[in-house]
């Protein structure tokens, strides 16, 4: 193990283990929410995609700003810290929620924490990481934050098998979520400031003038792409409706997560090695497979299986898509991060709607649109690729 993180930043360790406590709160409330919320609260699965895609749109309505601010002031922890806190309290106002609408606003405001302190620790890591190991350290990182999205469902599926799918089994999750959320503001709160180079004058206007043509570029796949996406709930409900139960399901968004654990960091030794252009690649072609074999798939080691390609798919677009930016993006990494965060968010929205929509008329036709778009952005991102700069390897 010391082998393996030899040559990682410690702060990168650091940031990895608040992500860690981080995830295990909040994938522990996730690996039961879209149940909860239908099956239990009685939301119907169309709202439950507008919640969803209202979510998606709030983690990443903050990014552009709060990247901004990062590059603008040179600092990083105050505005992680903020995003970090926020989720907290967000959690805490889960154990009072009760109703429809209290969950879907606990849903959607949670997010806005993720949405402000993103931004400001993916630049942290990208100014710690020696350029040769960034997509490692990313990948590391990243790999971390996951254990907590493996430990958290595994923790809910252990309360649940204990004392049974109750409401109040449910509470007593959401307070021990709320619990760890606050200790993971501890950490954090302990960590020395590592401030970047400030860019004072500069206003969003300016920092969007200022960014390369490389990374405007990218957004274009990246936004159709985006298009593509659909809640990972749904995935859930699939599982549900084949046959799982609530505790099954729990155990599958673990395996997710174990996979997305597993590959991360490999991939993001690999994306040094080859160049993360090829590795974004790969992210679309595992996504459109993805869609396609939930589209048809019927058997329950199909949908088992599926959830693990999902999972690797999951540590390219989680954590090489920003090692990608930062390699093309070197001066205003925060300003670059917040906004892709905040275009491929806002188009959330719409593809969640379209997709809660479709799932109403029946689920292979939200996969089948969803395997399209990313076999266009795939296409599109190939076309383009000789004029995006290419990563240093």
């Amino acid at each position: 193990m010391a082998f393996l993180f030899k040559r990682i930043h410690p702060d990168v360790l650091k940031l990895g283990l608040v992500s860690f406590l981080t995830d295990v709160s909040s994938e522990a409330v996730f690996s039961v929410f879209a149940v909860f919320f239908t099956a239990f609260a009685g939301a119907s699965a169309a709202l439950l995609g507008a919640v969803e895609g209202l979510a998606d749109l709030s983690a990443s309505s903050l990014d552009y700003l709060s990247g901004w601010l990062s590059d603008r002031t040179g600092k990083r922890r105050p505005l992680a810290l903020a995003g970090y806190g926020f989720s907290a309290l967000a959690k805490c106002f889960l154990i009072v929620a009760n109703t429809v609408a209290s969950l879907a606003l606990f849903r959607v405001v949670e997010r806005l924490g993720k949405s402000f302190r993103g931004p400001p620790r993916d630049a942290w890591l990208a100014d710690v990481a020696a350029e040769a190991d960034r997509g490692y350290s990313f990948g590391v990182h990243k790999a971390m934050d996951k254990a907590g999205a493996v430990a958290g469902p595994l923790l809910a599926f252990a309360l649940f098998a204990w004392l049974g799918q109750t409401a109040q089994s449910f509470r007593i999750l959401f307070i021990g979520a709320a619990v760890v959320a606050i200790g993971a503001v501890v950490v954090l709160g302990a960590m020395k400031e590592r401030p970047g180079a400030p860019h004072g004058r500069d206003s969003m206007s300016a920092a969007w003038r200022s960014l390369s043509p490389s990374f405007k570029l990218f957004l274009v796949p990246a936004g159709i792409f985006s298009l593509a996406y659909f809640s990972f709930g749904f995935l859930l409900l699939k599982a549900y409706s084949a046959g799982f139960s609530v505790a099954d399901v729990i155990l599958l968004y673990a395996l997710f997560n174990a996979a997305f654990v597993v590959a991360s960091a490999p991939i993001g030794k690999l994306g040094d090695v080859i160049g993360r252009s090829w590795i974004v690649m790969l992210g679309y072609a595992l996504y459109a497979a993805m869609a396609l074999g939930f589209m048809l798939a019927g058997a329950r080691w199909e949908i088992v299986a599926l959830f693990i390609v999902f999972g690797v798919f999951y540590a390219i677009d989680e954590a090489q898509s920003k090692a990608f930016i930062a390699d093309i993006e070197k001066e205003r990494r925060g300003s670059a991060i917040g906004i892709y965060n905040f275009v491929t968010g806002l188009i959330y929205l719409p593809a969640s709607l379209a997709a809660g929509a479709l799932w109403a008329a029946g689920p292979s036709y939200a996969f089948g649109l969803a395997a399209g778009l990313a076999l266009a952005a795939l296409a599109v991102f190939a076309g383009l690729k000789g004029r995006i700069a290419r990563p240093a390897a």
